[in-house]
């Protein structure tokens, strides 16, 4: 019996040896048959991916889905875009409204449809360079990336449109500009032009629905509307942008679309080299042109900005007349009789009646306060308009200092992301330096949430 019990046990561990292997050569148990082997994985512990298979694709739930999307749109860099409008209403001397948030959602969308498009322009390019991107890693199919840039360059039109045809016309050079980039021109030497142009456009665009709305042109009911006889004009239509300044025409917002614009033609310069990098004198030559930039956002500024009215001479402010062209309570040349103002006590037709009539001091100087004194621009605007063009420096300079000491692709990556997110601070300089303070306040309220977003996901 010990003898039997002593060969069973000897034969224990050839029987072992001998049975079936399972999932990562491990011994299935209870004796079945073994498990199919894993068709992703094989070798030592699993880690080697099978010969002539494909891994399966991720973005197979909601999440993963709505992550490949917002991959693809590049959210993180959606909130250089309202900045544009913001700073072309401020050009044109009027306060946002309706015009503005229209060209806002025109903008928005154009340029989530230039960034779908641009993917799927590049789907082989990037399946070698950036496999992990959502076209190529097959998370988002090439016909939903280019059917979602179509829809949306509709949506973009129809929105310009609501706000006049002006409008419609800046935003369909736009479009037009966008398509051509994506399709063609962005591997051509004129690339980095055709990209300004787009930004410049997009600046226009802001200028052009604002001023358009306010003129009353653009499509409603009340912008047709005739007025009553005897009615007193209003200052602007409903819904629409007040005036902020003297009116302007978006000519006027041309300088400004031109500083935008340069600095979106060195971003793009950098761009065409993150992908291998290896370029030093780009970036050091987009670092010239920031600086420039910044110093002619805060010279111009001293100069007397377009459309405002110079000081009245004396003659129109001589003792003994009452009318003022200055004034906003007078807007009609005074009559060919003047009877000078009625006795204490008694009524005469047509006669407004007002405090009485102080010396003419002028205007105040800057950072003083005179009781009755509104002027045109808070006096924190000189102190504003500087901290908003030292974070543009503060945010694009250093990325491309680092790039051309060390032109590798993370770094070059990097500086673009930074210009990306300079564009902020520069589009709420541009607006502090027409006059606009609140709104550029308004734009730069945008940076920490396009920082914090810029972590999760790449703007580049």
């Amino acid at each position: 019996m010990r003898r039997l019990l002593l060969s069973a046990l000897g034969a224990l561990p050839a029987a072992l040896r001998a049975a079936p292997a399972g999932l990562n050569g491990r011994a299935v148990r209870g004796g079945g048959p073994a498990a199919a082997p894993d068709d992703g994985l094989s070798g030592t512990g699993g880690t080697a991916p099978v010969p002539d298979r494909h891994r399966p694709s991720p973005g197979r739930g909601r999440g993963d889905t709505v992550r490949a999307w917002t991959e693809l749109f590049r959210v993180s860099a959606l909130f250089s875009v309202p900045g544009d409008a913001l700073a072309g209403a401020a050009a044109v001397g009027r306060s946002p409204g309706r015009g503005t948030a229209l060209a806002i959602g025109a903008s928005l969308c154009l340029y989530e449809a230039g960034m779908a498009l641009n993917d799927w322009a590049d789907r082989e390019e990037d399946a070698v360079d950036r496999p992990h991107r959502p076209i190529p890693s097959g998370r988002i199919s090439p016909s939903a990336a280019l059917g979602a840039a179509g829809a949306l360059t509709a949506a973009g039109l129809a929105l310009a449109a609501r706000a006049g045809r002006p409008a419609l016309a800046v935003a369909t050079g736009l479009a037009a500009t966008v398509w051509a980039y994506d399709l063609h021109l962005k591997h051509t030497k004129a690339g980095p032009a055709a990209m300004a142009a787009a930004r410049s456009l997009d600046l226009l665009l802001g200028a052009t629905a604002t001023a358009t709305s306010y003129a009353g042109t653009g499509p409603g009911p009340r912008a047709t509307r005739p007025m009553r006889l005897g009615a007193v004009p209003p200052t602007g239509p409903d819904n629409v942008a007040r005036a902020a300044g003297p009116a302007r025409s978006p000519l006027a917002a041309l300088p400004a679309a031109l500083v935008l614009g340069a600095h979106t033609y060195g971003v793009t310069a950098v761009s065409r080299h993150e992908a291998q990098g290896g370029s030093t004198a780009v970036p050091l030559a987009v670092l010239a042109t920031t600086t420039a930039l910044a110093a002619a956002v805060l010279a111009t500024h001293q100069r007397q900005r377009p459309g405002e009215p110079a000081r009245p001479g004396p003659a129109a402010t001589a003792p003994g007349s009452r009318y003022r062209p200055d004034h906003p309570h007078h807007p009609a040349a005074p009559s060919m009789l003047d009877l000078g103002a009625p006795l204490p006590g008694t009524y005469r037709p047509g006669h407004r009646p007002t405090a009485p009539a102080l010396p003419d001091l002028g205007a105040p100087q800057p950072g003083t306060y005179r009781p009755g004194h509104r002027p045109t621009a808070p006096a924190l605007t000189p102190l504003l308009l500087t901290a908003f063009t030292g974070a543009y420096l503060r945010t694009a300079g250093p990325p491309l200092l680092h790039a051309a000491l060390n032109p590798s692709p993370p770094l070059t990556q990097r500086a673009v992301g930074g210009g990306i997110r300079a564009m902020i601070p520069l589009q709420a300089a541009l607006a502090a330096r027409a006059g606009a303070p609140g709104s550029g306040l308004a734009v730069m309220a945008l940076v920490p949430l396009a920082r914090s977003l810029a972590r999760k996901v790449s703007p580049t």
